[in-house]
């Protein structure tokens, strides 16, 4: 098994991982029965990298070439296989739309049949008609997936925290489907890769507001890999269908997944002690490396969400991150008050490298 230290060789420096790529990729999505230009835009990863540059101590890098197998440790190989030519397919097709969307998915007594069709196939492969793919996706997908991987080398080769600036985002894809922004997990890439590495054992904590239906689906039934997520209440937000507290893993993975859904409208005070009582959930797990689904959408002006957090807030939530003493590498997920989430970002990483 592979020791990880946990100082790096300047405990002063914030390593970040991004990349321009991303600003390619600008998905369309239903809104209530308007079809959009997706919240999740490429102005996100681009008021982070501002408010990252014009902060002290942080160190910019490029991620390493994309590596296929790093997705397909934790994807279906085809999965892969139909993000990466599904445009290349859509337009030898002939259509015109600027996106390739699903409009129709299997449901309940329908038969799970990988059908032959494209447009079948974009339903086959998806859960949310919030994600489309056009000629900027996989290539912003692959990139993202390149941070995350490049992100977890940075730490097993020492670093003591690494944040992977990721968009898309991934927490919501699962094994094969894509969904609420998400094509390819980067958590979920990020933590198998450490474990391919020889790390012994790794917890993802999940702090954005929506559940990461895709990273728990990926680890539901391992014991390496423990999964636990704070975020609302599925009855009420999306992605609806999995995120419930009895989910507790199956198999080898029981009672490795924890989840603790709350109410539309919860308070910083309450949101807390639920992140301790996470907290000491994954420090039960005794895990020798952590990867944090790092959305902040939990903000109290974000667009879409409905939990109180501010910006000082956030600078508690690095503080608490850093208490755990173990390698971290820190995976940008949600937060869509576009203009607020590199002020926010900057509170997180700079209050956890202070107190590291």
């Amino acid at each position: 098994m592979l020791a990880l230290r946990s100082d790096s060789c300047d405990d002063h420096v914030v390593l970040v991982i991004r990349s321009d790529v991303h600003a390619a990729h600008h998905c369309l999505e239903l809104d209530g029965a308007e079809l959009i230009q997706s919240w999740e835009s490429p102005a996100r990863a681009e008021h982070v990298d501002v408010a990252i540059s014009a902060a002290e101590n942080f160190v910019l890098e490029e991620p390493d070439p994309f590596d296929r197998s790093a997705a397909e440790a934790v994807h279906h190989p085809e999965y892969v296989d139909f993000l990466s030519t599904a445009w290349r397919r859509w337009t030898a097709e002939g259509h015109r739309a600027p996106s390739a969307m699903a409009f129709g998915w299997p449901a309940r007594r329908f038969r799970d049949v990988r059908p032959r069709n494209l447009e079948a196939q974009l339903g086959y492969y998806s859960f949310a008609a919030d994600c489309s793919i056009g000629a900027g996706t996989w290539p912003a997908v692959a990139d993202s997936a390149a941070i995350a991987q490049t992100a977890a080398d940075r730490v097993v080769g020492g670093e003591r925290a690494v944040f992977a600036r990721c968009r898309p985002p991934g927490h919501h894809a699962m094994k094969d489907q894509f969904g609420g922004y998400c094509y390819l997990n980067n958590a979920a890439i990020a933590a198998q890769r450490m474990r391919n590495a020889g790390v012994g054992r790794v917890a993802v904590l999940d702090v954005d507001y929506h559940h990461g239906n895709g990273t728990q689906d990926i680890f539901y039934d391992r014991s390496d890999v423990s999964v636990c997520s704070i975020h609302a209440d599925p009855f009420e937000e999306f992605p609806y269908f999995l995120g419930h507290d009895d989910e507790v893993g199956a198999d080898a993975g029981a009672g490795h997944n924890l989840n603790l859904p709350l109410p539309r409208g919860t308070d910083a005070r309450t949101w807390f002690a639920t992140l301790e009582h996470a907290g000491a959930w994954v420090e039960s797990q005794r895990p020798d490396a952590l990867v944090v689904s790092l959305g902040l959408d939990t903000f109290v002006d974000d667009p879409i969400s409905h939990f109180q957090l501010r910006r000082v807030d956030f600078a508690t939530l690095g503080v608490r991150l850093a208490g755990f003493g173990i390698p971290t590498v820190l995976v940008m997920e949600g937060g869509y008050a576009t203009e607020e989430l590199g002020h926010n970002m900057v509170a997180v990483l700079a209050a956890f490298d202070a107190a590291g």
